[in-house]
């Protein structure tokens, strides 16, 4: 996700790092991390915590820690009056030694919600109060390219006319790190549905996204010069089901969409449309009950 509509934004921080959170977190706001872990990392960990006093030590609201020794797992717990909480353990690891990454925090009133790469991770329930959480600290073995604060404001959702067929504003078109996100049900008896990103000063779609649930298919493709392209089709896994609820998250990168479905990677697709500002166009239509669309 672009660090560009931050309310503040640090590159390149000399780690271990800690640094106070400009108007502290508000429910609605996303911390990004954008790094790479170490070759040799053993462990590295994200902390949002309340204050930055080492003696006494300051509580900590949410610990973030990968631990990639024996059994990779990510280990997260709160820290209160220096006594450690009750550990959540998660026996998945999404980082990779040697590897790049990009972490989103998403604050909610109760809960935090953590993505890694596009996919959603884990949720982490709050332990000590939002209001006195102002600053995040990063240390262990990883290198961080960036860190944004991200305003509720800089993130567009839609939960208002979601009717079939929909059709939102991308204002600004799409750019490189920025995610969307469609949830909905599947309805009962379904043929099948799309999801298609359109230029929308020409007939051109960037992406179409075509799931045929009877054939356990999904359908990729682009629009372009008023004619179809080749399709794309392979498949590891099919997501949808009749009635079924589903989450639907497509990253934006440089050179390719990545797809994840209730926080699966499904697959990838290749950009046909170069210039991603044109993609101004979101358009859902077919067999299914919208609740909820956002662009982050």
């Amino acid at each position: 996700m672009s660090v560009a509509n931050a309310k503040q934004a640090i590159f390149n921080p000399v780690i271990p790092f800690t640094g106070l959170i400009p108007g502290g977190l508000q429910s609605g706001e996303m911390v990004v991390v954008q790094g790479c872990v170490l070759n040799d990392a053993d462990r590295f960990q994200f902390d949002l915590t309340c204050g930055s006093s080492t003696k006494p030590r300051a509580d900590i609201a949410f610990h973030f820690n990968p631990r990639f020794r024996s059994s990779p797992c990510i280990v997260c717990n709160s820290l209160q009056q220096g006594s450690w909480g009750r550990e959540e353990i998660l026996d998945q690891m999404p980082f990779k030694q040697g590897a790049s990454f990009e972490t989103i925090i998403l604050v909610q009133e109760d809960v935090f919600k953590v993505a890694v790469n596009g996919a959603h991770v884990l949720e982490y329930q709050h332990r000590i109060p939002l209001h006195r959480v102002d600053t995040f600290s990063v240390s262990g073995k990883v290198q961080i390219q960036a860190i944004g604060y991200v305003p509720s404001s800089a993130i567009f959702s839609e939960s208002g006319d979601l009717s079939i067929p929909y059709r939102g504003s991308i204002l600004k078109g799409l750019s490189p790190g920025q995610h969307i996100t469609i949830k909905g049900h599947v309805s009962l008896f379904p043929h099948s549905f799309s999801v298609n990103l359109r230029c929308s000063e020409s007939k051109n779609i960037a992406l179409h996204l075509n799931a045929r649930i009877k054939s356990g298919t999904v359908i990729r493709n682009s629009f372009l010069s008023e004619s179809w392209g080749p399709e794309e089709m392979e498949l590891s896994y099919f997501p949808f089901t009749a009635g079924k609820y589903f989450e639907i998250i497509v990253l934006c990168q440089t050179h390719q969409f990545k797809i994840a479905v209730n926080g699966e990677h499904l697959l990838e697709y290749r950009h046909r449309v170069q210039d991603l500002s044109s993609i101004t166009q979101l358009e859902v239509l077919g067999d299914l009950d919208l609740q909820d669309i956002k662009l982050w």
